[in-house]
């Protein structure tokens, strides 16, 4: 007992030392006229670390601490030690607004310390963070579910070294790679910091963190992305990019002011997922075909219609690939540009500029283009340009926001497109979701009954092609959750469709009455399957569940 208490009393004395030189070195910085800074209460930029030499550093007594752009921040410990004078100007001389801070020894012994873990990351410039192949290696090799990537932050997190903001950052990064996740989410809640990943279009939790370590996070994260960092009350937004599998894979960064902190949002923009071939995409032999067919027209217009985060943009690129060769020339209007397609002209709207999808498309047609690609149709101009583009020579590929394929022609109406003119120069119209296909490896066979049996059959009594008539109805396949796929019972997502090509019939309702209700039902006279059958015949195959469909379409609608 009275051991404890005298360390007590000597840990109590300890921290009224260092509390009293950081009050004398405040006081002295004050009288000097100097900025004053405790290291203590912010993350070491490893970029700004590197400008200095270590030698170099403790021989003057200083440390660059935080870099942004060409703006540097370096504590410094005496700023008469010409040693530190020398370094300062040499920095001016190359190119840096340098900002000196009068610390006290013991905090800048925390910047000097932080040089012996500068090998655990590679990070390069300000806006690129550079994760090596070989810690990649070990991450792929190592990171298999989402709970490897908890038990490796946890690891570091207890470690309690300088560098653990730097190295923490790298593992979520690295690990959302690893995982295929498309965003991080970093939320600060009342007690304790969320950390999520979105895979194959769900949120799933990773850890809880302290805010201690989140205030270090979000500093790392807002320097690399180019953010302000005293800039707490809006939103920001910013960018930078990881070097890993031989690829430059950019992130999009979102920060938004929120009750208890900004949250952070990580958008990773990685070219796989724009790998995605005709064959991935999940699409019935008879779908394919017809869009093989219409994709392979020298005009006409095919639009994706569906909420935001359904794959319509994922499909387009998919189509743009397999018409793309050598002989024609292809331009995107996109906003923004998120995947860079080789081969093709991609330009990006700005609404800050004025330069907006309809400006795009005009400077586009003036390009000599075959095909062109237009990320959305919002507005009647855009409308107006895009279906006169598919009606001249043209092919167009775009996206609208509507419920289901039968939604696009009222939407085109209700944009002042003429109905004549849509049924001339409208190809296809494709709705579609995304769900998510069931795990190969866990995956449960169970025999469908009861009010789901009735509900599938009804669904399959309405399906008019014939390769269709004799698929099972007796089983469908549950998820069950294993290593393989972070214990969700899914990996990967597949393409639930519906289309309508431009028939006479088709024709007819568009120019008679284009409601959205007439034009299904002269779609399923022709054989159309719907979002609902399409689904359900995925089911059947045993490709997703009756309750991941649920999840993306009411399967209780009537049509």
């Amino acid at each position: 007992m009275v051991q404890f208490d005298e360390d007590k009393q000597n840990l109590k004395l300890a921290e009224l030392r260092l509390k009293d030189e950081e009050e004398f070195v405040r006081t002295a910085a004050s009288n000097r006229g100097i900025a004053y800074f405790n290291l203590a209460q912010t993350p070491i930029d490893a970029d700004a670390l590197r400008l200095i030499p270590e030698t170099d550093a403790r021989a003057a007594g200083m440390a660059g601490f935080q870099l942004l752009d060409k703006q540097l921040g370096v504590a410094i410990v005496n700023p008469d030690n010409k040693n530190s004078q020398t370094l300062l100007h040499a920095l001016a001389t190359q190119g840096y607004s340098v900002k000196t801070f009068l610390v006290s020894p013991k905090s800048l012994e925390r910047a000097l310390a932080a040089y012996t873990e500068l090998s655990l990351t590679t990070e390069t410039k300000a806006g690129s963070f550079d994760i090596s192949n070989k810690e990649i290696e070990t991450l792929l090799a190592s990171v298999h579910t989402i709970k490897d990537i908890k038990k490796l932050i946890a690891d570091v997190l207890a470690q309690k070294k300088h560098s653990q903001t730097t190295r923490m950052v790298e593992i979520i990064l690295a690990g959302a790679l690893a995982v295929n996740a498309s965003d991080v989410h970093i939320e600060p809640e009342q007690m304790q910091v969320r950390l999520r990943f979105r895979l194959d279009g769900v949120l799933n939790t990773v850890l809880d963190f302290e805010y201690e370590t989140y205030a270090y996070v979000l500093s790392r994260i807002k320097l690399i992305s180019g953010l302000k960092l005293n800039v707490k009350a809006e939103a920001q937004d910013g960018r930078f990019s990881i070097n890993a599998k031989n690829s430059e894979i950019e992130v999009r960064t979102s920060v938004l002011p929120g009750s208890y902190g900004e949250s952070i949002v990580l958008r990773i923009l990685n070219p796989e997922a724009i790998s995605v071939s005709m064959d991935q995409l999940g699409l019935e032999t008879h779908l394919r075909e017809v869009l093989e067919r219409e994709i392979a027209k020298p005009n006409g217009m095919i639009l994706t219609t569906g909420p935001t985060g359904s794959g319509k943009t994922t499909t387009l690129y998919a189509f743009l690939k397999k018409v793309h060769t050598p002989e024609i020339k292809i331009i995107t209007i996109e906003d923004p540009v998120e995947y860079h397609l080789p081969g093709i002209v991609q330009t990006q709207t700005s609404a800050e500029k004025g330069y907006t999808f309809s400006l795009g498309l005009r400077a586009a047609l003036r390009q000599d283009p075959d095909i062109i690609m237009v990320g959305e149709i919002r507005d009647s101009e855009t409308a107006e340009i895009a279906i006169n583009a598919a009606a001249t020579g043209h092919l167009v590929f775009s996206t609208l926001h509507t419920n289901n394929a039968a939604g696009t022609f009222p939407r085109l109406i209700n944009l002042g497109v003429n109905p004549k003119v849509i049924s001339s120069a409208l190809s296809l119209a494709i709705a579609q979701r995304l769900a998510r296909t069931l795990c190969t490896y866990c995956k449960k066979e169970t025999p469908l009954s009861g009010t789901e049996k009735s509900m599938v059959e009804k669904i399959m009594a309405s399906v008019t092609l014939p390769e269709y008539k004799n698929l099972q109805q007796k089983t469908v396949w549950e998820p069950v959750g294993c290593d393989k796929c972070n214990l969700t019972g899914y990996k990967g997502r597949i393409g639930i469709f519906e289309a309508i090509r431009i028939t006479p019939g088709i024709e007819a309702a568009v120019l008679l009455n284009p409601s959205e209700r007439e034009i299904q039902v002269a779609a399923s006279d022709q054989g159309m399957l719907t979002m609902r059958q399409d689904g359900i015949i995925k089911v059947l195959k045993g490709a997703t569940a009756i309750s991941e469909l649920r999840r993306v379409i009411d399967l209780e609608e009537n049509h």
